[in-house]
This record gives structure tokens, sequence and C-alpha cells, in this order.
């Protein structure tokens, strides 16, 4: 005999199954959980994440591809400022005593700018105790790193239409080397920065080699300067 539904179910509404509690059911039931559960805000499992990154050997490819550009540029300033003739052309601003101590100021300037970049960075990866990383590290580390460039354009074409590539003495040579590396690597850490699916510690590392070029310059510089000038502007 085949069952048949009773009539009085469609009368009843008490005997009318609850979806909800149908749902709940479903859910207790299976123990693979075959019925998600959305969280607003949670990160999505893993069948419903984003496309894994690159195969490590295309990975590796364009990590390579990319310090090569960035070695191309730093070879070819230092080329262009062991060839171009220095002009000896001096760059003065109202206030300061000498081209010297403007660029000195200037390179201060850039390098207190990147270490604020620094310590954003470190506050974007969560590495400052205390420190809740937000919007306003992602703001700081932007405009800091910009400003940081904008300041040390005025040095650096100074630096290599007045006098080139130079190696009279140790400081000298190590200024002008860290003057085409740290523009290089800028080069490759922005080429970088476009890619999607590198490993975690590639931004980091390069952004730390780019810091510790700037302070090489500084030091071989503006360091220099105020030792054996002062620091009267």
């Amino acid at each position: 005999m085949t069952p048949t539904s009773d009539p009085r179910d469609a009368r009843d509404p008490r005997r009318i199954p609850d979806r909800r509690a149908v749902t709940d059911a479903r859910r207790d039931s299976d123990p693979q959980g075959s019925v998600p559960t959305v969280v607003r805000g949670a990160v999505p499992p893993a069948s419903t994440a984003a496309p894994a990154s690159a195969s490590p050997q295309r990975t590796a490819l364009t990590l390579a591809l990319i310090v090569l550009a960035g070695a191309a540029v730093s070879v070819l300033l230092g080329v262009y400022g062991s060839t171009h003739p220095a002009r000896g052309y001096a760059v003065s601003l109202a206030g300061f005593s000498s081209p010297g101590a403007v660029k000195a100021w200037l390179a201060t300037a850039v390098v207190l700018l990147a270490v604020g970049q620094d310590i954003s960075a470190m506050a974007m990866y969560g590495v400052l105790p205390r420190v809740k990383p937000g919007q306003w590290a992602a703001r700081w580390h932007v405009w800091s790193g910009r400003l940081a460039v904008l300041v040390s354009i005025p040095v650096a074409v100074h630096c290599l239409y007045a006098f080139g590539f130079e190696a009279t003495d140790r400081r000298v040579l190590l200024h002008s080397l860290f003057g085409c590396a740290v523009y290089g690597i800028f080069v490759a850490k922005m080429l970088l920065l476009t890619r999607k699916g590198l490993p975690r510690w590639v931004i980091p590392v390069v952004g730390g080699m780019l810091f510790t070029g700037f302070v090489a310059l500084w030091f071989t510089s503006a360091v220099w300067f105020f030792r054996t000038r002062g620091f009267a502007s």
C-alpha cells in the first residue's frame, strides 16, 4: 500500500515542518558540514578562497627578471655618471650657506622620512607592540615613501650631473656605489608591488635594502659634511 500525505497537513499549520528546523537538522546530521555558515568578516574556507599563487618556477622567474631590471637601472646610472663629464654646477637655496649644506639637510630629511616609512611598515605587519595596525599606517607608509623619493631626486640629479660617478677616495666611491644601487632597488620595489602571489618576505626584504641604502648614502655624505663643516646651515 502506497503511503499518501495526510490532507490535514495542508489545513493545520502546526503540522507543516519549519524550513529552518529542517536545515538545522541536515547540518547536525552531516559531519562534513555540507551546509556552510557564512560569517561576515570571516576568512572564507579553502574551497572558496582566492586562487592559489603562481607556481614556484614562475615566481622565481618573475623575481629574477625584476632583480635584473633593477640592476640594469643601477648599471646605467653608473655608466652615465662615469662617461658624463662633470659640470660642477652648484644648486643653492635661500637660507643655506652652501650647496653642500643644502644636500646634507635634504639627505637628512630623506633619512627621517625613510625611518617613518620603516616604522609604519612594522606597524602594518603587526611587529610593533601595543600598536594596532590600520589605515593610518598604510597612508603613512605610502606618503612617507613618496616624499622621501621626491626629496632625494634634486640631490641625486645634482650629484649625477655636477659630479658624476667619482672614486677619489673610499668614501666617495662608496657614496657613488650606494647612490646607483638605491635607485635600482627603488625601481625593483615598485615593480614588485605590481605583482601578485609573491612570497610574503619579498617586499619587507627589498624595503629593508632600500632603507639601508638611504642610510648609507646619508652616512657617506651628510654625516661627513656635518663632521667636517658643522651643523650650521
